[in-house]
């Protein structure tokens, strides 16, 4: 059977049984995850390499601006690609469209050559805007939207990620920063420092392998994702509608101008195009909440959990950024004398999602209706967050007395998942429950989008790093702690309005 019912699997409120179309889903991120993180892992240590090593020999500070830019891009195109899968393809042939461009991107990353590494770039920041919004679009699909499975489901679409995620930079971050690899290319008669390609290409892979699982399987997802458009009367547009095509440039077009501007935003005297940033949605905000229907009051909602978000993985992306560079300058990288990757560290936070997130999803099934509301947990995840950074100040002044231990980034990474798992699976279902049926793709654009901006804002704050100084950079952790410390609390005060204007919506 493929149609919507069987999909969805429902069963009795008291089973915790999934539906079966998540197993797919599953697999599928996973390896697309593996792709994205297996790439992130090397990115910004590829760029301040220098090109005697294989590497672009950038500075700090031009590392910091591609990566923000390149992450930024990463998150922002899922509006417009939420917007297609809504209105032209579908989520189901989306997905397949993204995915093959992601390959393609890894793919031309692993030529050895400064253009087709931007090249890259570019290709897998289209395919992720395409990919991303779509699929978590169809794990919502899978449910009603009063399910109390739906925030567990996401937790266990969560793990699947982070499998992804744990295994890329440990294979990745070994062929491009292995020596046992290097030797191996050496023996071989091939350069040595163009392992970095080896671990582009792996990505490559992983991705490959993602889009043939989803595809043995995509007849089930087209089959219910037409069954659901038919109950909401929602229509894929054949191409002869012209507001449909008006409606497509103006998303199209409005997100190259937004992207446009944050970009200009790096150049000296156009810093305060940062400040509109967290303006505008403030102000928006205030509107939507002041309207008269529940559904534009949870678009204030909505906004909310975009700025929490925002500020959230401006935080937590420095782990590909000041904290990579910590890894690779500051910290002892051996265990019993055996040296390791620094990429390896990046592996760390996705092995705390998986050993956490099955507690995590027995945790709120157990709960139930109990549970902390979506305010509350996001407040939690912040706070986590905050002392994560909180515990690298004393580290940072430790290391004037040479490299530290690798504990600390130990640490580090289990506060940091634990706060994680409070917020993003949580943003997931909770986007899908507050988005109108005919606009989920658009909303959950908007929901990347505060990963966007996040991550913009992570090559702006990392752009300080300063591996010299160490009572520089004991500062440069206080600071960030204490910034996310003070809108955790700043949102857990605000929980009682939130909550009505999410109007009955968990």
């Amino acid at each position: 059977m493929t149609d919507g019912a069987a999909l969805r699997d429902r069963v009795p409120a008291g089973r915790e049984r999934q539906p079966r179309g998540l197993r797919t889903l599953f697999f599928t991120e996973l390896w697309e995850r593996f792709s994205y993180y297996g790439m992130r892992a090397l990115l910004v240590l590829f760029m301040v390499t220098p090109h005697e090593q294989g590497g672009l020999g950038f500075t700090t500070a031009q590392a910091a601006v591609v990566y923000g830019n390149y992450t930024m891009a990463v998150y922002m195109l899922a509006i417009p690609g939420g917007f297609i899968a809504d209105r032209w393809l579908g989520a189901t042939r989306t997905v397949m469209l993204g995915g093959g461009i992601i390959a393609l991107g890894h793919f031309t990353l692993a030529l050895h050559a400064t253009a087709t590494f931007y090249a890259g770039l570019v290709l897998v920041a289209l395919g992720t805007g395409l990919f991303k919004p779509s699929i978590s679009a169809l794990v919502g699909s899978l449910y009603e939207r009063d399910d109390e499975r739906r925030d567990a489901g996401f937790s266990i679409f969560y793990m699947g990620i982070n499998i992804g995620a744990f295994l890329a930079p440990l294979v990745t971050g070994y062929l491009a920063q292995g020596a046992g690899f290097k030797a191996g290319l050496a023996s071989a008669g091939l350069d040595p420092t163009s392992s970095w390609h080896y671990g582009f290409a792996a990505a490559g892979v992983g991705m490959a392998i993602g889009l043939l699982v989803f595809i043995r399987q995509s007849q089930l997802f087209d089959d219910a994702e037409r069954s659901a458009r038919a109950g909401a009367e929602i229509t894929v547009d054949d191409g002869h509608d012209r507001h449909a095509w008006r409606d497509t440039v103006g998303i199209v077009g409005g997100t190259a101008l937004l992207a446009a501007a944050m970009v200009a935003s790096d150049w000296p005297g156009y810093g305060w195009l940062r400040a509109v940033v967290l303006t505008a949605p403030v102000v928006a905000i205030v509107w939507f909440a002041t309207r008269p229907t529940d559904e534009q009051r949870r678009i204030a909602a909505i906004l909310v959990f975009f700025l929490a978000a925002m500020i959230f993985w401006a935080i937590f992306e420095q782990a590909g950024l000041s904290i990579a560079l910590f890894a690779d300058q500051l910290t002892l990288n051996e265990i019993g004398g055996i040296a390791f990757p620094s990429a390896w560290y990046l592996a760390l936070n996705s092995l705390f999602v998986i050993m956490l997130a099955p507690a995590f999803a027995a945790l709120w099934t157990r709960m139930g209706r109990a549970q902390p509301s979506s305010p509350v947990k996001f407040a939690l995840g912040l706070g986590f967050l905050a002392s994560s950074f909180l515990l690298m100040v004393p580290a940072a002044m430790l290391t004037a007395a040479g490299k530290v231990s690798p504990l600390w980034l130990v640490g580090l990474y289990f506060l940091q998942t634990v706060g994680e798992l409070l917020l993003s699976p949580v943003g997931l279902s909770t986007m899908t429950k507050l988005a109108p049926v005919r606009a989920t793709g658009l909303v959950l654009g908007i929901w990347f989008l505060g990963s966007a901006f996040g991550n913009k804002l992570a090559g702006v704050l990392g752009a300080g790093f300063q591996s010299s100084d160490p009572e520089a950079l004991s500062r440069f952790f206080f600071d960030q702690a204490l910034f996310v410390g003070v809108a955790a609390l700043f949102l857990l005060a605000l929980t009682p309005l939130i909550k009505r204007w999410m109007g009955g919506v968990r």
